[in-house]
């Protein structure tokens, strides 16, 4: 069986992002891993408008091309590392929409966070993990939280993110979980195809 393959989503578009830096960071820590194949997913490559379709997709499909789009790329992957912006105790609007345009692709994959802002994004990493059950993904225990010390030194150029220990340690543990899940889950998917071929059959 291939390797499974992880996305490391970037969770914000603005033009002022600070998510360009966990997500180089955590990717590089990532691609030491030698179970996986890492890929970087930036959500300004998929303008999608606010949900406005018929239905989710898991009922219909979606009728815009950039969801469709979306949609395809979501499927490739094994597993999600997401980065996760804290703006008024949740997460952007941006990211759960991307997640809302979504469906069956999510299912049976585990699905990890990268937060950041206040209280180091725990608010809205808590909600993307309700969102990720629901979507029956796996969210791993292991998360990392870059808390507002941490974010302001690194923000306004006293540290880098590899010279935080904690962060490496927690980037270590966050990468690792995925990983196992993905592994598992992707086994466990394709023997679940195997039965319903033959069942089929």
């Amino acid at each position: 069986m291939s390797k499974p393959k992880i996305a490391i989503v970037v969770g914000s578009t603005r033009a002022a992002r600070f998510a360009d830096v966990p997500t180089q960071w955590i990717a590089k820590i990532a691609k030491t891993h030698a179970d996986i194949d890492v890929e970087v997913v930036d959500l300004r490559d998929f303008p999608l408008p606010f949900f406005d379709e018929v239905a989710s997709s898991a009922w219909a499909p979606s009728q815009n091309e950039v969801a469709q789009r979306w949609q395809k790329k979501v499927a490739e992957f094994d597993g999600f590392i997401f980065t996760a912006a804290e703006y008024n105790h949740g997460p952007t609007a941006v990211l759960k929409n991307a997640i809302d345009y979504a469906a069956n692709e999510w299912n049976k994959k585990p699905a990890g966070f990268v937060g950041y802002g206040s209280v180091g994004g725990s608010r809205a990493v808590e909600q993307l993990r309700l969102h990720a059950v629901e979507l029956q993904m796996a969210p791993v225990k292991s998360a990392v939280h870059i808390a507002w010390g941490d974010f302001l030194a690194v923000r306004q150029g006293e540290k880098k993110l590899e010279d935080i220990e904690h962060l490496n340690q927690a980037g270590a543990a966050l990468v690792n979980d995925v990983a196992w899940w993905a592994k598992v889950l992707k086994a466990a998917r394709a023997a679940d195809a195997i039965a319903s071929e033959a069942q089929a059959a």
